[in-house]
């Protein structure tokens, strides 16, 4: 096996899985955090450092600046479930698919309603098509179980086009063809 240099910093990039559990999984916890990024990545400019129970605060400062030098502007959150950026994304994406499920408003109608009403860059239902329903879906049902909270429950809608193949973007069938 190869050696790694002491001084270098193991970033996940995940938007759900426990950082403190892969830092766990180290010989150096101190080094391991999240860099989560956010679609579409060349614009968006926030980036969600993950500070996992065991992480340096070297570590954390180096990262920041990390992060600021490819202009992003970085927030530091604890490890907890969703951490800040999942949580409060998921919510109002699995909430804008019960609105479609309803018949409250079409797809479109929704996302305008973000986009234009409260400044998003796009709508939660064009997010999830890029993001994959299956990611959306994945990472719902995990906290649905850690959280224990029902606005975490996926919405039929999401569970029935995942059944279906219909993955978003990649699939080039979700909430919009592409």
């Amino acid at each position: 096996m190869r050696r790694r240099p002491g001084h270098a910093i193991l970033a996940s990039n995940t938007s759900s899985l426990p950082v403190t559990r892969i830092a766990e999984a180290t010989g150096r916890p101190d080094k391991v955090l999240g860099m989560h990024f956010f679609n579409p990545v060349h614009i968006m400019k926030l980036l969600e450092i993950v500070r996992a129970d065991t992480t340096a605060q070297e570590t954390v400062d180096t990262v920041v600046a990390f992060g600021v030098a490819m202009g992003k502007d970085p927030i530091v959150v604890r490890d907890a479930p969703g951490f800040a950026s999942s949580r409060l994304g998921l919510v109002l994406g699995l909430e804008a698919m019960r609105m479609l499920e309803q018949g409250v408003a079409s797809a479109e109608d929704i996302d305008k309603a973000m986009t234009l009403g409260y400044g998003h860059p796009m709508g939660p239902l064009r997010l999830t098509d890029l993001v994959g329903l299956d990611v959306r879906l994945a990472i719902a049902e995990h906290l649905h179980e850690e959280l224990g909270s029902e606005a975490f429950r996926p919405p039929e809608i999401l569970r029935r086009m995942v059944a279906e193949g219909k993955l978003g973007k990649k699939s080039g069938q979700g909430f919009y063809g592409w």
